[in-house]
């Protein structure tokens, strides 16, 4: 994973005063870091971050544990951070780890501890606050089957401090993550410029017989050789496969006269960018995959439009909704009697476009926040309308990252080319 520059603990330390501020007096806060997630025999995948953890910290490494107590009686209590202490096993078999001078200098946290100290300073700091609030990983698309590390720590905490008041300190993480500070946007912009060079290297690659996984490996070369990674498993759907939502098996060959869907895009420390774009395996569009293609860029356009302060999700899902609708009967794929007479729980226009339009992105792909509050200047959002025409082995999505401003929505993807036009003369530029 990429660490942040040093320089960057200015906005660790506006993070953790800003959720600081909205503890109730008294307060103690602990969040952990993730489990290392095990595989098969004695095997283990790479670390996810903890995004609540990176986004207050910096740090991304396991067993980490940052407690907030901005009441505590000593002043060295009110941030503490603890460690995993190294050693020359350690590093030997794993590589090097924080120390306590690295941890400090990038989270501006002064005092960084070995996470020995942690039980005793963690029972002394319990006898002194009011309330607890505990961390968990709450989302409402998540299928949570495996015990994390922080369920465990609330598990055990509950346990042995039964008496304490507890909070959820999840929802306080929600308000103020979904608010992008300068440096998080300037970190989600560089995810956008690093999937801009994947694509644009796919685009003038891509040609009839190529297969997808190839497809796959461009990207992968680019963001890989530029200190990035995959923001999420990449979708890589030629013909009928991008009619497949969320269609990974990315094995197929590409053939001459298919569109091909391309969701991929990059991640750069830790914060992520989101993109799709679809483009004709042979270069050209034919005249009906212009027209559907025109159709979901005009939903595009816009939905970026419509991304403005105090305006809800559900409202801004409805007008795509019915600029879907309009398309579709523009594109014969729907009639006015139709939709006159459709059941509303069940509109025409869910068979070519059934998922929503947008959501929020940062340290998650899809990021915390609740759709029930209105958009507000700060906020990062995907933009993806789709048509999808599975009787026709076509499917068209769009999808750019948007920034919400006071002063209209700032595209943060509008540099990679996305007229027919454009994506025409990018992919005949050999």
């Amino acid at each position: 994973m990429t660490r942040p520059s040093p320089k960057d603990s200015r906005w660790f330390i506006e993070h953790r005063r800003r959720l600081a501020a909205l503890l109730t007096p008294g307060s103690l806060a602990v969040v952990n870091a993730n489990d290392i997630p095990p595989t098969n025999a004695d095997g283990t995948l790479a670390l996810v971050p903890n995004s609540d953890l990176f986004y207050l910290t910096g740090v991304a490494q396991e067993e980490t544990i940052l407690v907030l107590f901005p009441d505590a009686d000593d002043e060295k209590h009110r941030e503490i951070l603890f460690l995993r202490e190294t050693s020359d096993l350690i590093a030997t078999w794993e590589g090097h780890k924080w120390t306590q001078e690295e941890a400090r200098k990038v989270s501006g946290i002064e005092n960084v501890m070995w996470l020995s100290e942690f039980p005793r300073l963690f029972h002394r700091l319990m006898c002194e606050s009011q309330r607890v609030y505990l961390n968990s990983n709450e989302h409402k698309r998540a299928e949570i089957a495996v015990e994390t590390r922080d369920a465990r720590f609330v598990a055990e905490t509950q346990r042995r401090y039964p008496l304490h008041e507890y909070r959820r300190l999840a929802q306080l993480l929600h308000q103020v993550r979904t608010f992008k500070s300068p440096g998080e946007v300037e970190w989600i912009q560089a995810a956008c410029d690093l999937t801009q060079s994947g694509f644009e290297r796919v685009a003038r690659f891509v040609r009839p017989g190529v297969n997808e996984r190839e497809v796959e490996a461009e990207f992968a070369h680019e963001f890989i050789r530029n200190g990035g990674r995959f923001a999420y498993l990449p979708i890589i759907a030629s013909g009928a496969n991008a009619c497949v939502l969320h269609y990974i098996d990315n094995d197929q060959p590409c053939k001459g006269g298919d569109l091909l869907l391309l969701d991929v895009a990059a991640a750069k420390a830790n914060y992520n960018s989101d993109l799709t774009r679809t483009i004709p395996v042979n270069g050209r569009f034919t005249r009906r995959q212009k027209e559907v293609y025109n159709a979901v860029l005009r939903v595009l356009k816009a939905s970026i439009a419509g991304l403005t302060p105090g305006k809800r999700t559900k409202e801004w899902q409805k007008e795509a909704e019915q600029l879907v609708e309009k398309e579709c009967v523009d594109l014969g794929l729907l009639t006015l009697r139709e939709i006159k007479r459709q059941d509303p729980l069940r509109p025409a226009f869910k068979k070519y476009f059934m998922h929503g339009v947008g959501h929020p992105i940062g340290l998650d792909v899809h990021d915390v926040g609740y759709a029930t509050d209105p958009f507000a200047a700060g906020w990062v959002m995907t933009v993806e309308p789709a048509i999808y025409i599975k009787e026709e082995g076509l499917a068209v999505r769009l999808e750019n990252d948007v920034l919400i401003t006071n002063d209209g929505p700032k595209d943060l993807m509008s540099a990679i080319p996305l007229e027919a036009d454009a994506i025409e003369e990018l992919m005949n530029r050999r």
